[in-house]
């Protein structure tokens, strides 16, 4: 199918016409390759139908350039000879010299004198065309013979009685174009016709032929952006898309920018190889340069002066290889393949060799001077090491660290086996690497330590191993930090950056040890029995710290008010405004929420969460995974599980910071909500995650897995997950009841399966870790459990003193369940109403509302009662304020949204609280708080 061709056919019409009037005329179809020149010319002869032509035609080729007469010769051969023996025109081959005795028999014969040729033949194509109008065609001129080239410039130039049409076509950007015979050819042209390029309805013509079907409409569109209407592009990009089994829908549109056809790749390596030195050579250093190029970078790198570049570049346009006139990119990544087909591998890198050395010298950055180091066949000179480094630091800056490690890898290759300076390219290594490839890191360290000669330097080296304060390390790197702390020696009799280096050690050592309780015993001992408080003065005394009273925490056996105050003294002395991501943070944060000392913590999040913001960068995962932790310590659970899952995708998507902690969080927001199906999600997408190995995360995993089990009626089993827990808890010593509420899960299951016996005395071994503990959430929870197991007056009371301690506490959805079980407790009354009232709203505010039905005084729930759906953040807003009075389009104008957004988060929230309507919302509340849009 030829498309949108139909004005150049006219125009060949309206010329034989003429020609039949005894106007001659020479037109020349010029374009660049791929443009559809010759498909065009072969179907030309049935376009124009209507008018009874002789038709001769030749196809030169540039392999035949040096056979005499040889596209002439093709001329008069393609008329077809009657029975009779007479030739196209009616003619006695006899009556006149036939062609065939004016031109030489073979290509090697010489070739006659052209002044007894050229009248000869004009007369025989005289002639000719007597009866019929000739339509002579000769498709890329450019390549034909200099004998022909002749005969068409003698023709071309003496057109009067030959009733005759010459078409020519000619590849633009050829350079045989600028030969001076084809010149004079086509100077004699009275039409040039520059076909334009297809339009993406004709794009979609083709896509139907190519498939069988209509393209969508955005695959259509990316082949057209891909090809630039380039017939030859086109079909080669939809012949490979089929080839791969793909169909024309949007989900393949992006294919269409990055498929690199061999057979166009070849075509288009060949076109180029025939190209002159200037242009071949500047088409070599476009595609070395890549998106770093410039017209003066590219020229440069060519040898070539503005004049010589300027040609080339012309030429190249011409030839339809650019994105645009004077713009050194190339019009699709299949002409790089092909430029740089056209170069051995020796020669690609010495044009990298050199490109490294040119933007070097003109001052480019380090990145992209490292780039065609990459590239280069051979070792670089004595900067390229010093620009290496340089790029890895950038890389590193932009949170690239693969990038950065690919770069010091190179380095690596130009320095020598021994030495400080290689030992210096394994350190940096080793650090790009530690996010990502630990194996590789600590591979690296080794081989680094090896080569230093003092302690302090290897000491150094070590603590580039990832600190493990968010995932476990392997034995391999502790085995590295015990060395490098054994040489090094104790703290206590260093001084200056030496006792730095001691004191971090001495910190990842510990913190490797956290599942040993005699590690945990020593770190609480170390943290009572000093006289003063720990100095904070440096960081890896504040780290040190951190350490210690993470393990304290993780132990409950300090005064939990006592750990948050050394906490927030670390705090105090790290910057929330400054660089980068504190890396004690994520020690500090369970300590804070453990304690219930939550306030000092969030206002640090929101400044550093502020400070991000104005500087452009996007969310942190690991302060995403902060304050989720934050907000479930204070009962939010819709918020807990925005944030959580943000952090948590995160996690799964290749970004592996925190993955443990996001893991464990969100494990912990379904076991509060009651939410299985969340459970069973964070189940599934966490294997094979980093959080393998991590006690933390798999006792919360283990935890939604016997939440899971009890909610499908398989109590015994569920207790043995819980129980099973307990034990391994207990034996590593992580015995803090407020980060590991195995035993309230515990109790539930029990009493459910009817051992009251057990579970008064796992409650009250619960309260007494409580009180060791002292956050007021621990003894709030296990005084409502303890109240809830007896149900008497002493339970009555047991519940009075949890919803006193509570109201203490920052964990707003504990103060509205020890408010419920209290009402509950009380059966009727106005203080059992306004209880319950109160509970309501504030778990409405946490996002777990109650039941309406299940509410009601007098209607006891079993201990174990598990929550309800949670509403979302927006539906706990939408329901807080229609509860407080305000109409539909009032909370629209205050939250900023549609009024149909309104309606339908009430009636999502009507249905989950299980009431009809704003009535029963309004009784519900109470009417007693008035929460705010942001609540």
């Amino acid at each position: 199918m030829l498309l949108e061709r139909t004005s150049e056919t006219a125009l060949v019409r309206d010329a034989l016409h003429a020609a039949a009037d005894g106007r001659s005329s020479l037109l020349l179809f010029a374009g660049p390759l791929g443009i559809g020149r010759s498909a065009w010319l072969r179907g030309l002869p049935g376009r124009v139908t209507d008018q009874d032509v002789c038709v001769m035609r030749a196809n030169a080729a540039a392999m035949e350039q040096d056979f005499v007469f040889g596209v002439v010769r093709q001329l008069f051969d393609s008329l077809p000879l009657a029975a009779s023996g007479e030739d196209a025109a009616g003619f006695p081959l006899g009556e006149d010299t036939p062609a065939e005795e004016l031109l030489p028999a073979a290509a090697d014969d010489p070739a006659p004198p052209l002044d007894a040729v050229l009248p000869d033949l004009r007369a025989m194509l005289a002639r000719l065309g007597r009866e019929r109008p000739l339509l002579i065609l000769v498709d890329d001129l450019q390549w034909t013979d200099t004998w022909s080239l002749r005969c068409l410039a003698y023709l071309a130039g003496r057109p009067q009685g030959l009733r005759a049409v010459l078409v020519c076509t000619l590849r633009d950007g050829d350079p045989r174009a600028r030969h001076p015979l084809v010149c004079a050819v086509t100077d004699a042209a009275t039409q040039v016709l520059r076909p334009a390029a297809l339009s993406p309805a004709a794009t979609g013509h083709l896509v139907r032929e190519q498939f069988g079907e209509s393209g969508e409409d955005e695959f259509v569109l990316a082949c057209h952006r891909a090809s630039g209407g380039n017939p030859v592009f086109l079909r080669s990009l939809l012949s490979a898309l089929d080839d791969a089994g793909l169909r024309p829908t949007a989900a393949h549109a992006a294919t269409a920018g990055t498929l690199r056809p061999a057979p166009l790749r070849e075509r288009l390596a060949g076109c180029l190889r025939a190209q002159t030195a200037p242009v071949r050579d500047l088409a070599a250093a476009i595609a070395t340069l890549g998106e770093q190029g410039t017209p003066g970078l590219a020229a440069r790198l060519a040898g070539l002066d503005t004049i010589g570049a300027s040609g080339a570049l012309r030429v190249l346009h011409r030839l339809g290889l650019l994105v645009a006139e004077g713009v050194p990119g190339f019009v699709h990544p299949v002409v790089q393949d092909a430029v740089e087909t056209a170069m051995t591998m020796t020669e690609r890198g010495s044009w990298h060799e050199r490109a490294a050395a040119l933007l070097h010298e003109t001052g480019q950055s380090a990145e992209e001077v490292a780039a065609q180091l990459m590239a280069a066949a051979t070792p670089g000179d004595n900067w390229s090491a010093t620009v290496l480094r340089t790029a890895a630091d950038a890389a590193l800056r932009r949170g690239a660290p693969v990038d950065a490690a690919r770069f010091l890898r190179r380095a690596l290759l130009d320095s020598p086996e021994q030495g400080e300076d290689r030992a210096r390219l394994l350190i940096d290594l080793a650090a790009a690497e530690s996010t990502y490839d630990s194996a590789a890191c600590e591979r690296h360290t080794a081989q680094a330590m090896a080569l230093l000669d003092t302690p302090h330097d290897r000491a150094a080296a070590a603590l580039r191993i990832a600190p493990g304060f968010l995932s476990t390390i392997s034995p391999t790197a502790v085995g590295i930090l015990r060395q490098a702390a054994a040489d090094l020696g104790s703290p206590d009799r260093l001084a200056g950056s030496a006792r730095g280096l001691a004191l971090r050690l001495e910190a990842r050592l510990s913190h490797v040890a956290r599942q040993d309780s005699a590690e945990l015993a020593r770190a609480v001992r170390w943290l009572r029995e000093r006289p003063e408080d720990p100095a904070v003065c440096s960081g890896a005394e504040r780290e040190l710290l951190a350490v210690l009273l993470h393990a304290a925490t993780l132990s409950g056996r300090l005064p939990s008010y006592d750990v948050a105050r050394q906490a927030g003294r670390i705090l105090e002395r790290v910057p929330a405004t400054g660089p980068g991501s504190p890396s004690v943070l994520p020690l500090l944060t369970p300590v804070f929420t453990a304690a219930d000392e939550v306030d000092t913590l969030v206002g640090w999040l929101a400044a550093r969460e502020q400070h991000r913001r104005r500087a452009g960068d996007g969310p942190d995962p690991l302060v995403q995974v902060e304050l989720s932790m934050v907000l479930l310590a204070r009962g939010r659970l819709a918020h807990a599980r925005e944030h959580a899952e943000r952090a948590f995708e995160q996690a799964t998507d290749g970004r592996p910071d925190g993955a443990a902690m996001a893991v464990a969080v969100l494990a912990a927001v379904a076991l509060e909500a009651g939410d299985a199906p969340l459970g069973e999600r964070v189940r599934s997408e966490a294997s094979g995650q980093r959080a393998a190995g991590n006690l933390v995360s798999t006792t919360m995993l283990r935890l939604t897995e016997a939440q899971a089990e009890a909610q499908r009626g398989e109590l015994d089993r569920a207790l043995d997950t819980v129980l099973a827990c307990g034990r391994q808890l207990e034996a590593s010593g992580w015995r803090n009841p407020v980060l590991f509420p195995w035993r309230p899960w515990a109790v539930r299951l029990l009493h459910r399966s009817g051992d009251f016996e057990s579970a008064r005395a796992l409650a009250e071994e619960e309260y007494a870790q409580a009180r060791i503990w002292g956050a007021p959430v621990a003894i709030g929870r296990a005084q409502r459990l303890r109240g809830r197991l007896r149900g008497d007056s002493e339970g009555t009371a047991l519940l009075r003193d949890a919803v006193d301690v509570l109201r203490g506490s920052a964990n707003e959805l504990e103060l509205a369940r020890a408010l419920r079980a209290l009402a509950h407790a009380l059966r009727e009354g106005g203080e059992a109403r306004e209880l319950l009232r109160e509970s309501a709203t504030l778990a409405l505010a946490c996002g777990v509302p109650w039941k309406a039905e299940r509410d009601r005084p007098g209607t006891p729930g079993p201990a174990g009662t598990p929550s309800e759906p949670a509403l979302t953040p927006t539906e706990s807003r939408v329901a807080a304020l229609a509860g407080s009075g305000l109409t539909n389009p009032e909370i629209a104008r205050e939250l900023g949204v549609g009024s149909r957004v309104v309606e339908k988060h009430l009636t999502n929230s009507y249905r989950k609280l299980g009431i009809s309507g704003r009535p029963e919302l309004a009784a519900l509340l109470g009417g007693t708080r008035r929460m705010s849009a942001d609540s």
